[in-house]
């Protein structure tokens, strides 16, 4: 292994998705946080140009951290440059990224191995617009994008064609699931178990992209306070999610806790994130100062468990 005081860390930020704001902010605060390891460290604002990537990952670093967000750089895509350039890289492959990123395939794919997910179909656009596809309450959401992003609670007398008058831009496909009442929970896992379970409390009706992301935007609880059997299943949940996919490295699994059903029964699988955000009001480094682990810590642990997966 290279020493860690050499080691050469280019940390992908930026991209063209939804998410490049968020993305910058991660970067940012990663690359200092490396820097105060020890760790020399480029930032490379991704573009959509290949031979721009490619000239900046020229020499080639020891290590890619991937701190890109949304579509480009967790559903697959930088992951297999990557592959292709033979570099190790930190989170997960290209096959597991693709996979959970894909929320329909990966509900999927969890249900086989005893996931309780929310009833849902996967419509078209038109098919949205054209009348309830379920019967309200539900939720509309991107297929494919993460933190939230377009994501629509339609209820009880709201107008179907919520898609037009909100200006939907994320394409033809869209997941439509059954509204699952209760309380939003996520889990972070790092390597081979799973952090905490931290309850999310948004200050608006849900835990959207502004609450994510703006500065009191929600309250964060860790851990959260839920009877013991509940965090528990939870805990097992995003581990088993983490391991079914196939990731590596560290990943969020978020869910819905019905807490008016009895036991863990209300407990309901949402997404799991194989890039989980690195801003000030993040939830994975905050689970892991939980458990002891300091922000810049947690982000040399991913560099030196980061590989090739080809």
């Amino acid at each position: 292994m290279t020493d860690q005081r050499a080691k050469h860390v280019a940390i992908l930020l930026g991209g063209w998705s939804a998410e490049r704001e968020v993305s910058l902010v991660s970067g940012a605060k990663i690359a200092a946080a490396l820097e105060s390891k020890g760790y020399r460290v480029t930032a490379v604002d991704v573009q959509r140009d290949l031979a721009g990537l490619l000239a900046a990952l020229t020499p080639k670093p020891d290590v890619v951290f991937n701190a890109l967000h949304g579509k480009g750089g967790e559903d697959g895509l930088i992951q297999g440059v990557l592959e292709y350039l033979h570099v190790p890289y930190t989170h997960s492959s290209a096959l597991a990224s693709a996979l959970a990123m894909d929320k329909a395939m990966a509900k999927r794919v969890l249900s086989t191995v005893g996931m309780p997910v929310a009833d849902g179909v996967v419509a078209t656009k038109d098919q949205v617009l054209a009348g309830h596809v379920l019967p309200p309450p539900y939720v509309v959401k991107p297929v494919d994008e993460g933190s939230s992003v377009g994501v629509r609670i339609v209820r009880e007398g709201d107008n179907h064609t919520i898609l037009e008058e909100d200006g939907w831009v994320y394409g033809d496909r869209v997941l439509v699931e059954q509204f699952i009442p209760g309380r939003e929970l996520t889990v972070g896992v790092m390597g081979d178990r799973a952090l905490a379970v931290t309850e999310i409390v948004p200050h608006a009706n849900f835990f959207d992209y502004t609450a994510k992301y703006s500065d009191g935007g929600a309250d964060h609880v860790c851990p959260a306070k839920l009877p013991e059997e509940v965090t528990r299943e939870a805990m097992r949940l995003a581990l088993l999610a983490h391991q079914t996919l196939g990731c590596t490295g560290v990943s969020r699994t978020d869910f819905r806790w019905d807490d008016a059903k009895p036991g863990v029964s209300g407990l309901c699988y949402l997404e799991t994130n194989t890039q989980p955000g690195f801003t000030p009001v993040s939830l994975l480094p905050e689970q892991a100062a939980y458990r002891g682990i300091s922000y810049a810590d947690l982000c040399a642990w991913i560099v030196e468990h980061a590989r090739c997966h080809a």
